[in-house]
């Protein structure tokens, strides 16, 4: 972890299909924020959103890293990994629409909310995807509204 005065920035790697360790990433971005005093609505936004982030690499990319950082006025996640990549984003970004496998499905995942929940948790999100290379996420949440 970096830490200075402007602020804080970590980067986390995370193993598509590890579903064993799935979930330890957005559990250690919650933990920091908890020990350096980001309000708890904050907090319990960021921690979705970094968890279905983590669990769209675990279920369809081969691996991928999340960069967090924190600075006095924003708390940034942007997230890169090297997937299939996603055909169609706005259809994506429908509730319900899911291309989970029934294995990911048994294991309780796969009802199409993830990409949703994201935008609808960050102040700001925006997505951007190559199919057949990969998908980036950039997720902000503002620290100081007034």
């Amino acid at each position: 972890m970096v830490s200075s005065d402007l602020g804080l920035s970590e980067r986390f790697e995370i193993s598509g299909g590890d579903f064993s360790k799935a979930g330890t990433i957005s559990t250690k971005i919650k933990e920091i924020l908890q020990e350096i005093g980001i309000e708890s609505s904050i907090i319990r936004r960021a921690a979705i959103a970094s968890y279905e982030a983590e669990m769209n690499v675990v279920m369809y990319a081969n691996s991928g890293s999340v960069i967090l950082n924190i600075t006095p006025e924003k708390l940034h996640l942007q997230l890169e990994d090297n997937g299939p990549g996603i055909e169609d984003i706005e259809k994506a970004m429908q509730e319900g629409f899911s291309t989970a496998t029934d294995k990911m499905r048994e294991m309780g995942f796969g009802a199409g909310m993830g990409l949703p929940n994201i935008k609808r948790n960050a102040d700001r999100f925006e997505i951007s995807s190559t199919p057949g290379e990969g998908t980036s996420l950039d997720i902000v949440f503002c620290l100081n509204k007034t």
